[in-house]
Order: structure tokens, then C-alpha cells, then sequence
């Protein structure tokens, strides 16, 4: 009885990380909160929100960012392109560096805060969409996916942007491609350049988080971090060609319709 009690842990363990996986590999890159996500799906599945699911939600995302190494790695190592991504990412670097306990703390792993995050976040996006059409007010400085475009003011207030999405459920790629919408940026440049900013954000956290828990993580937590990593990888490569190929056709509010619904149920049939 307890052999097989210990058998249905490990693949319940193995189960609930491939699971999360897959959210991360698809939410990560989409206007939608993976964080966000990931909280609200530990919920349903009923795992604690200890100090290692949360460092699971962090680290777990290396594996999508992984993706975005593979597909975009020739741009990264461009000069230019990594000088304006040290420049998005000083503002979120020093926010998140200064409000990282109080993050950890009160905000990763609490359900309403990701709620209203979900659900303010998507009236934005559906009210922002709405007028950027109706006003036909758009400069859009270029319609192919350069972010060559992409001025160091650009890039610094993009990261400004970004650095809200430290409170779980705004989603750093909502808060960034809305930020590089304002500024006049296509959405395929904007979109780009999030995929690549979210690359050295990700590092970042992920890395603080292992120096500062390192020594809290056994070697099996290790292995259920390594297969969420493996699959949100692989999840995260397919989402991103087809995200790139969605915005040369649609705009974001079906996004925001969706975190409202999600909100709304979650409110209604969960908590």
C-alpha cells in the first residue's frame, strides 16, 4: 500500500509538472499573464503555494525563453539589438530588484491580486484596441517585425511599461506590446521585441530566485523543475510562430475578452 501510495505521488508530481508546463509554454508569449496563469492552474490542481511552487512559476519559465533563444538567436547577438535590451531592462531590473520580497511575499500565490490583474488588464487592452481603431490615430513607424526601428528611448520606456508586469496577472507581454503600441510601434516590431526583452527579464529573475533558495531544493524538485522546463520549451516554439502569424491578421481585444471571462468564472466557480 505505501509503494503504491509512493507511485501515484511521482506521477502525480510528473503529471502536475508537465501541466504547468504546457500553460507556461503557451501563455508566456501571448497578452494573457503566464504568471497569472500558472497561479490560478496550482489552485485547480490543488498544489500548496509553498516557496517552491512559486520558484517553480519563475524558474519554469527559462523554458520558453529558451524558445525564443533558439528562433531569434542571430538577432540577440547583434550588437545594437543587446545594447537596447540592457536599456528596456534596467528600469524592470531595479523594480523587481527592490520589490522582490514584497513580490514573493504578498503577491506570488494570491489568487485575487492575479484576478483583478486578469480582469483590469483586459479592459484595457479591449479599450485600447477599440480606440487605436475608431481614432485611426496610429504612427506606426514600421509594419515589418525590425526592431531596428526601435530608438534607446523606445527601449527604456518599453521596459517602464514592462516593469508593471511585476504584479502577477498584468502579463509582461500585455504591458509591453501596449506600451510599443502607444509609442507608434507595428505590432509585429513591438511583439518581436517583447520576445526578445523577455529573454534577459526571465534570466534575471530566474537566476535571483536560485541564489536566494538554492539551498531549499532537493534533487527531485530539481527533476520536476527540468521537465516543466523541457515542455514549456517545446509548447513555447509552436506558440510563437503562431502568434506571429495571428497579429499580421487580428488585433489583441480577443485577449482581453478572454482574461475578463477567465476572471469572472474563476470568481463564480472556484474561489
Amino acid at each position: 500500500h505505501e509503494y503504491t501510495l509512493i507511485c501515484y505521488t511521482i506521477v502525480m508530481i510528473i503529471f502536475h509538472s508537465i501541466i504547468l508546463g504546457i500553460i507556461e509554454g503557451v501563455t508566456e508569449f501571448l497578452p494573457i499573464s503566464s504568471t497569472g496563469h500558472l497561479i490560478l492552474a496550482t489552485k485547480l490542481l490543488g498544489i500548496a503555494q509553498s516557496d517552491f511552487a512559486k520558484s517553480f512559476d519563475i524558474i519554469i519559465q527559462l523554458g520558453a525563453i529558451g524558445a525564443v533563444i533558439v528562433l531569434y538567436w542571430k538577432t540577440l547577438w547583434r550588437i545594437e539589438t543587446i545594447k537596447k535590451l540592457i536599456v528596456a531592462f534596467i528600469p524592470t531590473g531595479i523594480i523587481g530588484l527592490l520589490l522582490y520580497k514584497i513580490v514573493k511575499t504578498y503577491l506570488l500565490g494570491n489568487e485575487r491580486v492575479v484576478l483583478w490583474a486578469l480582469l483590469l488588464g483586459g479592459i484595457i487592452l479591449i479599450v485600447f484596441e477599440y480606440l487605436h481603431i475608431r481614432q485611426n490615430t496610429e504612427t506606426t513607424i514600421s509594419d515589418a517585425p525590425d526592431t531596428s526601428v526601435i530608438s534607446y528611448k523606445h527601449a527604456f520606456l518599453i521596459g517602464l511599461f514592462q516593469s508593471i508586469a511585476i504584479i502577477p496577472g498584468v502579463s509582461r507581454s500585455a504591458a509591453t506590446i501596449v506600451g510599443g503600441r502607444m509609442l507608434g510601434l507595428s505590432r509585429s516590431t513591438i511583439v518581436t521585441f517583447s520576445f526578445l526583452l523577455a529573454v534577459p527579464t526571465m534570466l534575471a529573475a530566474s537566476a535571483l530566485d536560485i541564489i536566494k533558495h538554492h539551498d531549499a531544493f532537493s534533487v527531485g524538485q530539481a527533476g520536476v523543475i527540468g521537465i516543466g522546463f523541457i515542455v514549456s520549451f517545446v509548447v513555447a516554439l509552436v506558440v510563437i510562430r503562431y502568434l506571429l502569424g495571428y497579429i499580421r491578421r487580428h488585433d489583441f481585444s480577443v485577449f482581453g475578452w478572454y482574461r475578463i471571462v477567465l476572471a469572472l468564472l474563476f470568481w463564480a466557480f472556484i474561489l
